[in-house]
């Protein structure tokens, strides 16, 4: 992960320092991570990847697309129902999909929705979130509020769906009582084309 971090830092024309601030984290232990000297917990995984305006899936997507990927056609990857890591914070349980398949084109995950207002989620994540590439989204459990930074909140229930720039500032909200599921999906081809041009991250 180091090497992907560090490039995501310089892209952003980010020093040690200033992620040191965003984070938490001191400079050494960024420097340590960065030069792959120390092992990337998901906590740390969480608190950089937000420092630095990204999903912890988009950070893991841009390492494993460091590398070349395989040759061949054909792969494949099944992933059964409780199996996989959780990627935890106080609004959302993500749980990424096919997360052991590196070069994915896509970058699948089922999210639970635990934030109940725009302000829960604000005072969690000081700003909208914002992915590089285009996402697709579909709601298979529950109520949910769409607010973006270009439209109105969007009320959305169970087998709506919703396809939108990922650039744009968005977050997803619950609406009702009950859990509050959908299934996400950002384009990784698309986002390294955004950030040639500057236009990627918060």
């Amino acid at each position: 992960m180091g090497p992907a971090i560090r490039a995501v830092r310089q892209d952003k024309g980010l020093t040690l320092a200033q992620v040191s601030k965003t984070t938490g984290l001191a400079v050494s232990t960024l420097s340590k991570l960065e030069k792959g000297r120390i092992a990337l917990t998901y906590s740390k995984l969480m608190l950089i990847s937000h420092g630095l305006g990204l999903s912890p899936v988009s950070l893991l997507d841009r390492q494993a697309a460091t590398t070349k990927p395989p040759s061949g056609a054909g792969r494949r990857i099944v992933q059964r129902a409780g199996e996989g890591e959780q990627i935890n914070t106080k609004s959302y349980r993500h749980q990424p999909l096919a997360a052991e398949l590196l070069h994915k084109k896509m970058t699948p995950m089922v999210v639970e929705v635990l934030t109940q207002s725009f302000d829960e989620f604000f005072t969690e994540f000081g700003e909208f979130m914002r992915e590089p590439g285009e996402v697709f989204a579909l709601v298979i459990e529950g109520e949910l509020d769409f607010h973006s930074e270009l439209y109105a909140p969007l009320r959305m229930n169970e087998g709506d769906s919703i396809y939108f720039d990922g650039a744009m500032g968005h977050a997803y909200v619950k609406a009702s009582e009950g859990r509050c599921r959908l299934v996400a999906s950002s384009c990784v081809c698309l986002s390294f084309e955004r950030s040639r041009y500057g236009q990627a991250g918060r």
